[in-house]
């Protein structure tokens, strides 16, 4: 999800409120009014809920028990993402016997501040204590366009770095202080090269006694290898957190360090559809197979992996979902071990960009014409998981192959 400029909206205006359809438990609010909540419901806020990650993330949480705060400013995903995510969780609940938890969308710019105190007001328990009834925030807006951060890096750093800023401001004010990140294993950025494996503490922000810088050991000193500013921002946004927690104990903040997310859920009702022109591979993919694209531009097959083709660590979109409702409980049960804590979401395990364009192959019949190019400015040739951190500590693993991934985009591009 991306956020647009603030000028597209009237900073005063009220949040506008869409419940599609009237399940899950979800009121047919008019526009421009605020969801009345009942007593004793608790919410976990979604920014960018209509991302990619973000949908599969809102019905993960739903299926969970959770009531989902949706806000989402529509500059890079589609209303109707929505009303999907609505029926994936009624069609789980009806397979489940379950109710099905509320689900409200706001379309509201997070950088708004204005509109998000509003809608935070709205969410009080204890206006007087200002209590909330939002017990965290998991936050995926943001700008993501690796070879767009180049050339535009100020477009990057004043949304993903400044509006952060603003938002952890407010939450503070308002006393929800569990937030879960949305980060990226750009952050490690060429340090990822010629290691099999790439740990959490290869990039870190704890304290380091036995540095010469003194308690606090900087981040950007240990991890000059960044190759973009998108991930710059994200390492920056990580720093900027790792901060906060240090300074105030109340905080508990999770960092998830995705790798490549592709697929999409069993159900075929939610995909990767941006409005934003794709340049990652699996949407040039997906053009490829609805018409929409004659060929993939492969990017370089000079690199030193074993069929010269970049090798990244893919991994299904709904098992980075699951990632942030395990996030979310651990740090709710008092199980994250620091004020801070980072995890890789990865398998742990390798495939060539050539072996997954030829397992999709294998899963739809179809031939996908393909040329080599040259490569990207900011692409690195090998990055894995080591994904034993958060098996331990969050009680999560991948449940989902590369086939499975493949095998459910297929089936998405069926519906």
């Amino acid at each position: 999800m991306t956020s647009s400029s603030r000028s597209a909206r009237s900073p005063s205006a009220s949040p506008r409120i869409f419940s599609e359809v009237p399940t899950p438990d979800s009121e047919a609010d008019g526009l421009d009014t605020l969801t009345p909540v009942r007593d004793g419901e608790e919410y976990v806020l979604v920014t960018g809920g209509l991302g990619f990650i973000g949908s599969h993330t809102c019905l993960e949480l739903l299926k969970a028990g959770y009531n989902v705060l949706i806000v989402d400013d529509l500059s890079n995903s589609y209303r109707h993402v929505f009303s999907r995510i609505l029926l994936a969780a009624k069609l789980h609940c009806d397979r489940t016997d379950g109710h099905c938890p509320k689900a409200t969308l706001y379309d509201v710019d997070y950088r708004d501040t204005s509109a998000m105190r509003k809608l935070l007001d709205a969410y009080q328990r204890d206006p007087s204590t200002r209590q909330s009834r939002i017990i965290g925030v998991i936050h995926f807006a943001a700008f993501k366009q690796v070879e767009e951060s180049i050339h535009t890096p100020l477009k990057y750093y004043r949304n993903n770095i400044n509006g952060l800023v603003d938002l952890l401001v407010l939450l503070d004010q308002y006393r929800i202080t569990t937030f879960i990140f949305s980060s990226s294993a750009n952050v490690y950025g060429t340090l990822a090269e010629h290691r099999p494996l790439l740990h959490e503490d290869a990039c870190t922000h704890q304290p380091d006694p036995g540095q010469r810088f003194g308690a606090f050991h900087p981040a950007e000193i240990h991890n000059s290898q960044i190759t973009n500013p998108y991930g710059r921002t994200k390492l920056f946004g990580e720093a900027i957190l790792a901060d906060l927690a240090r300074a105030n104990p109340a905080w508990t903040i999770v960092a998830l360090r995705y790798f490549n997310p592709i697929g999409c859920d069993a159900s075929g009702l939610l995909g990767e559809d941006p409005k934003v022109h794709p340049s990652n591979l699996v949407p040039a993919l997906v053009e490829i197979l609805t018409g929409r694209r004659t060929e993939l531009l492969i990017y370089g097959s000079d690199w030193e992996t074993p069929d010269g083709t970049p090798v990244r660590d893919f991994i299904h979109v709904t098992d980075v979902a699951r990632g942030h409702t395990a996030a979310l409980a651990a740090a709710r049960d008092g199980r994250v071990r620091d004020g801070f804590r980072t995890f890789n979401l990865g398998t742990g395990r390798g495939h060539s960009v050539l072996e997954l364009v030829q397992t999709l192959e294998t899963v739809s019949g179809r031939t996908i014409p393909r040329r080599v190019v040259g490569r990207r400015a900011g692409d690195i040739g090998s990055c894995v998981a080591s994904a034993e951190r958060a098996a331990a500590e969050l009680g999560w693993t991948t449940a989902k192959s590369l086939t499975n991934a493949c095998e459910d985009l297929w089936g998405y591009l069926q519906e």
